[in-house]
């Protein structure tokens, strides 16, 4: 019998490859943005789905999409909210989602850079999301397979359309251009 070891890395087949969706329960989409040019404005949105297709042994070959329910904007107050709704940013009665479609997936020490469009108001641009932490696959106590991730990202909103602002009498601008945006995701594994 003749044995020979492999070094060659694993190549991914779709069976290798387990399907994953959002929890959205457990998972948040947040960011913060400068405001008045003093402080940072945090919020979220409430409501995101997705699904990724995750080997682990061959990450670079995961396939990822995600959607936010625009509408589900929330930053602890109502009147912002609602002005983030209206046509001066987010416009959801045009535009109710916001979309992401990853195109690849690179490794980046111990973690990975998922390159892929980000739509927002029909206006797709390429961000990347730098995963820093990745979970192993854990069971939770109901027999569920789960699996983690947090990623960053910086966009610029006026990338998007999002050109709203006031100048203040004191210098600067009302709203920062520049948002901080932070994925804390939780993945759960599909039969």
């Amino acid at each position: 019998m003749n044995t020979t070891t492999s070094t060659t890395t694993p190549t991914a087949t779709p069976s290798q490859a387990a399907r994953w969706t959002i929890d959205a329960a457990h998972s948040s989409v947040s960011f913060s943005v400068r405001h008045m040019m003093i402080s940072n404005v945090r919020g979220e949105f409430e409501g995101v789905s997705g699904e990724v297709l995750y080997d682990p042994r061959l990450p670079e070959a995961s396939k990822i999409s995600a959607t936010i329910d625009a509408a589900s904007i929330h930053t602890r107050e109502e009147k912002r909210d609602a002005h983030l709704r209206s046509a001066d940013f987010l416009d959801v009665e045009t535009y109710p989602t916001i979309t992401f479609a990853g195109r690849s997936v690179r490794r980046r020490g111990d973690g990975l850079d998922i390159v892929g469009d980000l739509t927002i108001r029909g206006v797709s641009r390429e961000v990347t999301l730098a995963v820093s932490e990745l979970s192993g696959e854990h069971r939770d106590p109901y027999g569920n397979r789960k699996l983690g991730a947090t990623a960053t990202t910086k966009i610029r909103r006026s990338d998007f359309g999002m050109s709203f602002n006031a100048v203040l009498e004191t210098g600067g601008v009302l709203v920062g251009d520049e948002i901080s945006i932070t994925l804390d995701i939780q993945l759960l594994k599909q039969a």
